[in-house]
């Protein structure tokens, strides 16, 4: 029981890491059109993005692979469930990671917003879509106790789902508006940072509407009122919410940007706790759901992954803390002129 607690923390964390780094990236491919007013500001976009992006998205193959290799019960019913949205999303990344490579090769404007688009679209549709999926997860999916999926994509189009699809994409864009104001400089950085000040209060009533939308759409609320202690979480999560719109004010940037970041893994976080034990409840029968405890792999499966986890999760987050030092200054015109620069 311990070792499947553990790794339903693992599993967690890795998703919420994956939110935290991937969603600036999201964020910023979101206000590509609106704050790139010349083809300059777009290349300081991207290259602000160009070290980082591939590297934030190892944890959405880590958060993969661990359901896979910890919960395969769990990977099969999910992966078939949501097939839909899933392949729009793994079609999505890779419009992104292409349109990064591509839009620089041929100087010609129609090309060039070709590959704007796709930059938008890329970072938009996982964005909503990653919303959308985890709103329908704390929900609850129809699946039966064969693992059979009772629905289409547009049932998971509810009014709950699209309220998660709205929040996930307002914290990718204080994320990414902040990671620009961070990265960028001049008329560019004067964009970003009024962006960031004007999306922060639409966040705040999205965010308590998702919450009241929570308590009446989904069970998760019921482990915090059985443990009280728990809504701690909840408490850091609104704390580092206001500590964004703080840190703003005072001009901050990476402080607010970290606040972001403690914003967006608390709120992961909120949904994780709420679940527990569950990694993938049904909606039809509270029997047919999926735990931690009825869809792990054996005990030595998950001895052995935990060796691998404590040995090689510390070396990719120091080999991206060093990443993110490495390219910490500002993306300026001249960077624009190196020859690996997008």
């Amino acid at each position: 029981m311990e070792l499947q607690s553990i790794w339903f923390f693992i599993w967690g964390l890795l998703w919420a890491l994956f939110f935290m780094t991937d969603g600036f990236d999201f964020g910023v491919g979101i206000l590509y059109p609106f704050l790139g007013k010349s083809d300059t500001d777009k290349r300081v976009m991207i290259n602000a993005l160009g070290p980082v992006w591939d590297g934030n998205e190892v944890w959405l193959i880590t958060a993969g692979g661990v359901t896979f290799a910890a919960f395969p019960l769990v990977y099969a019913v999910m992966f078939s469930s949501l097939y839909s949205a899933l392949m729009l999303i793994l079609f999505a990344l890779i419009l992104r990671g292409v349109s990064f490579e591509f839009r620089g090769k041929v100087n010609n404007p129609t090309w060039k917003k070709v590959w704007d688009t796709c930059i938008f679209i890329g970072s938009f549709g996982p964005a909503f879509l990653f919303g959308v999926a985890f709103a329908n997860i704390f929900k609850g999916i129809p699946f039966d106790g064969n693992g059979i999926y009772h629905g289409t994509l547009f049932t998971l189009l509810n009014p709950y789902g699209l309220l998660g699809g709205v929040f996930f994409v307002l914290l990718f864009l204080q994320h990414g508006a902040l990671w620009l104001c961070i990265k960028s400089e001049g008329d560019l950085y004067e964009r970003a940072s009024a962006t960031a000040g004007k999306i922060w209060p639409v966040l705040l009533v999205v965010a308590v509407i998702f919450l009241g939308a929570t308590k009446f759409a989904t069970p998760l609320y019921d482990n915090y009122i059985a443990h009280p202690a728990l809504f701690i979480v909840i408490l850091i999560t609104v704390a580092a919410l206001v500590g964004v719109k703080f840190f703003i004010a005072k001009g901050a940037w990476f402080s607010a940007w970290f606040s972001s970041a403690l914003t967006t893994m608390g709120a992961i976080f909120f949904g994780i706790i709420g679940l527990y034990p569950n990694l993938f409840p049904s909606s039809i029968d509270k029997a047919y759901s999926l735990s931690a405890f009825n869809a792990s792999s054996s005990p030595l499966t998950l001895k052995i992954m935990l060796v691998v986890v404590i040995l090689f999760i510390p070396v990719i987050i120091g080999y991206q803390i060093w990443t993110y030092n490495l390219f910490k200054g500002k993306v300026t015109k001249e960077d624009l002129d190196l020859d690996d620069a997008y």
